[in-house]
């Protein structure tokens, strides 16, 4: 493999006084409650309002704010994103009396967790798509109780119109003019205007992240995401302004985003780090996503697409794109197995799924699809097996479990299995 543009190494951080930082502010929302919650939305969002739930008027409103396209485009999006997470929830079944043994009889459930808070960016843009990416797969999921929270648009006390839009569009029933570490404390242990849930799940800046990683435990989360990040695999055949196109839309997301390609062409990564420059003139997030390429842009030249795939699957991206002759696609995709989600062939730019075809974008980062996938329908359901058995399996059963007991020096486990045979002979 050759490096024909280096990025930036990320290094191991001193978070020790994120850490300390977080800390102190979820335990002054355990102690203190709504007042640190209505002091932090001051000091961070000059927000000076005081009920934190966000009423019906105010979503009311929200709509006449929203052009009725943008409303619509929002309604399509979410179409497609309640089809497949109603696809997805088909796919996970109870199981009924799978019996090992004769007389015993196993299965599962698949149980919605009873509530959720769906965390949704604001920041320097009101990302409302998150809105519909979260809200959407667990009212699929069956979750009773589904609340949401995102910042106020700063200096104001409201929720950005189309995130509250988006918010009611994916039928979120409570929602919470809240954001940082404070919101997820808030509903991790409960304040008095805010009951606590048992899952958090959605992104957010190293604050959020730091919360959800301490109140862990406390409260379920999806997983801890870092900064957004996108790998292509090309050959030659693919278009450079497709692909810088790509890139630019992952860079622009914030300073320490990554853009990456592993191509078989040296030709081709030539002509993207010249389409890269062409398009970064044309943005109007130009500064943030021209930090980002130069600090964390990278090309690599592979020998072939089996090295390519390789580095891939050792790096284990967010977002990969697969955009290599159509003849070798199923070879390249049957080789991968490590990534948040994946987009195949030119047509399928990253960014669609990002807004509207109907996969999710709450993805893992930072290699975590090694062992994860994104947030979807099951995120929000749990799986829970039971079983019973008749007095003969019983009987047929305690002999061996009290030898298993015994032999780990378990003697109240045996005994559990054995007054069972003492009673029943």
């Amino acid at each position: 493999m050759r490096v024909l543009k280096a990025s930036k190494q990320r290094t191991e951080e001193d978070r020790s006084k994120l850490r300390e930082a977080v800390s102190q502010m979820i335990q002054e929302v355990r102690e203190r409650g709504d007042e640190a919650l209505i002091e932090y939305n001051r000091k961070f969002d000059q927000c000076e309002r005081a009920m934190l739930r966000v009423s019906e008027e105010e979503i009311k409103e929200a709509y006449k704010q929203v052009s009725k396209q943008e409303i619509a485009d929002i309604e399509s999006a979410a179409a497609n994103i309640e089809a497949f997470a109603k696809a997805q929830r088909e796919t996970v079944g109870e199981l009924k009396d799978v019996s090992p043994a004769e007389g015993i009889y196993l299965g599962h459930r698949v149980i919605p967790v009873e509530s959720c808070c769906c965390y949704v960016p604001g920041g320097g843009y009101p990302l409302y798509s998150t809105a519909l990416m979260l809200g959407i797969p667990a009212k699929v999921a069956g979750v009773k109780r589904i609340t949401a929270c995102s910042p106020v648009v700063k200096g104001t006390d409201r929720i950005h119109p189309k995130t509250l839009v988006a918010m009611d569009v994916a039928g979120i029933q409570e929602i919470y003019a809240l954001g940082g570490a404070q919101a997820v404390a808030a509903f991790s242990y409960g304040t008095e205007q805010i009951r606590p849930v048992n899952l958090i799940v959605g992104p957010g800046n190293s604050y959020v992240t730091e919360a959800k990683r301490q109140c862990y435990g406390k409260v379920g989360i999806d997983f801890v995401a870092g900064p957004s990040e996108v790998l292509v695999i090309a050959d030659g055949q693919a278009e450079p302004e497709i692909i810088a196109a790509d890139l630019l839309a992952q860079s622009e997301h914030d300073r320490e985003a990554k853009g990456l390609v592993v191509t078989t062409e040296e030709s081709l990564g030539q002509a993207i780090l010249e389409a890269v420059e062409r398009q970064l003139t044309e943005l109007d997030t130009e500064e943030i996503a021209r930090c980002s390429w130069n600090d964390f842009g990278e090309i690599l030249i592979a020998e072939d697409l089996q090295e390519a795939v390789s580095y891939a699957n050792a790096y284990a991206p967010e977002h990969l794109e697969v955009n290599v002759q159509p003849e070798q696609i199923d070879t390249v995709i049957n080789g991968l197995y490590n990534y948040g989600s994946l987009f195949i062939g030119g047509n399928t730019a990253e960014v669609f799924g990002d807004y509207a075809s109907g996969t999710n974008h709450t993805l893992p980062t930072l290699g975590a699809a090694r062992y994860t996938g994104g947030v979807w329908v099951g995120t929000f359901l749990k799986v829970c097996t039971y079983q019973s058995m008749s007095k003969e399996a019983m009987m047929g059963i305690a002999p061996l479990v009290s030898r298993l007991a015994r032999g780990e020096g378990l003697v109240g486990h045996a005994r559990a299995a054995e007054i069972r045979m003492e009673k029943n002979k």
